[in-house]
């Protein structure tokens, strides 16, 4: 009870200097939309009404600068995470990514390093969002296959398993992916492995040759020219290039 007293009391008293200095936390409305946007993989919305995270109308989570800078970060990833799971990102990804970027709040030790990943999440949940309502045409044998694909992307897809996954033969299956994203099969599976594997040689601590073998292809010297031919750099040159520094030092 004491307790309850003591933070109404702090709460009155907050709201009396918030008053005097006519100092207000953002809109309600203006928050949903720049959630929604990002829920909508909506770029050119986010562009114009992007929330910087040193507006003073964010809130004091804490006296000290860079740490309530953090909690304010914090906070965005988890309603990101929770609006784009409302959108349809599956949510194990959006939980881990969420974990993800919050490991990396964590670690970041200037303001600069809190700004640039603030800009980076908010356009990396959107730009997923953006791709996930691209594909919402596709039918239900072909989303019941990307689907698994993309939950055992580090093991060796067989066409059996696509079709049985499916529950269409596999013949006609490999027409109807065609069909309906432009890319084979084969093509589809090799992209998203590429894709990931840069993600993780972009912001984890794994070796390109450990993330050859976590995505289980034949050879590394395969990883390495299939990741050249989509990216354009070897896998080490494209961990030199993109390993954030400012997190952990560099292989």
């Amino acid at each position: 009870m004491k307790d309850k007293l003591s933070r109404e009391s702090t709460l009155s008293h907050k709201l009396f200097l918030q008053r005097e200095s006519e100092s207000f936390h953002l809109a309600y409305e203006r928050e949903l939309e720049f959630y929604d946007a990002v829920k909508n993989g909506d770029f050119a919305t986010l562009q114009k009404i992007m929330l910087p995270l040193q507006d003073s109308k964010l809130g004091m989570l804490s006296t000290d600068a860079l740490r309530n800078l953090k909690y304010h970060l914090i906070i965005t990833v988890a309603l990101i995470t929770r609006f784009c799971i409302e959108g349809g990102l599956e949510s194990e990804t959006a939980y881990t990514l969420s974990d993800v970027y919050i490991q990396q709040i964590d670690t970041c030790n200037d303001k600069e390093s809190i700004y640039l990943l603030h800009r980076e999440l908010v356009f990396d949940f959107a730009d997923r969002m953006k791709s996930l309502r691209a594909v919402t045409g596709l039918s239900r044998a072909v989303r019941r296959a990307t689907d698994y694909i993309y939950d055992h992307l580090h093991e060796r897809i067989t066409l059996e398993e696509l079709a049985e996954e499916a529950g269409i033969h596999k013949n006609y299956l490999c027409a109807l992916f065609k069909k309906e994203t432009g890319q084979t099969i084969q093509e589809y599976i090799r992209k998203k492995k590429i894709e990931t594997a840069a993600n993780m040689l972009s912001y984890a601590d794994y070796s390109p040759q450990a993330v050859s073998n976590y995505f289980s292809f034949s050879s590394h010297s395969h990883f390495i020219r299939t990741f050249k031919k989509y990216m354009g750099e070897t896998p080490s040159e494209y961990r030199r290039q993109h390993y954030r520094r400012h997190w952990k030092n560099s292989d």
